[in-house]
C-alpha cells in the first residue's frame, strides 16, 4: 500500500495543493479557537449530510449542506477571499494554468 503525501500549502498560503489542484485554504488570520469551532462544525455537518444521504432525507440533506457551506464559510474556504491584495481567487484550478506552476515542482 503506498502512502499518501500530506496536502502541501502554496508559499503564500492561500491554497493546498491536492492532486495537482489548488484548495482554498482556512484564513490564518482566525483564532486557534475559532478555527477549531468551525472544523467541529463542519465535522458535525459532513456526518449530518452522510446520515441524511442515508436515510433519503432530502429536508435534512439540504440542512445540512447549508451547515457544510456555513462551516467552510467561517473558515475562509468559500466565499469572498480572505486576502485583501487583490490577487484574483485560484480556487479549484488546476495547479498548472496558475502562476503557482512556476513555483512548484514537477510531480513524480
Amino acid at each position: 500500500m503506498t502512502a499518501k503525501k500530506l496536502p502541501q500549502h502554496t508559499p503564500d498560503q492561500r491554497y493546498l495543493v491536492i492532486d495537482g489542484r489548488l484548495w482554498r485554504a482556512a484564513n490564518p488570520q482566525l483564532s486557534a479557537e475559532a478555527h477549531k469551532t468551525l472544523v467541529e462544525d463542519l465535522m458535525t455537518a459532513r456526518r449530518a449530510v452522510k446520515s441524511a444521504l442515508g436515510n433519503k432525507d432530502t429536508a435534512a440533506l439540504a440542512v445540512a449542506r447549508k451547515a457544510v457551506d456555513d462551516s467552510k464559510r467561517g473558515l475562509g474556504e468559500r466565499g469572498p477571499p480572505w486576502w485583501t491584495d487583490g490577487a484574483p481567487d485560484l480556487n479549484r484550478k488546476l495547479l498548472k494554468n496558475t502562476p503557482y506552476a512556476a513555483l512548484w515542482p514537477e510531480p513524480d
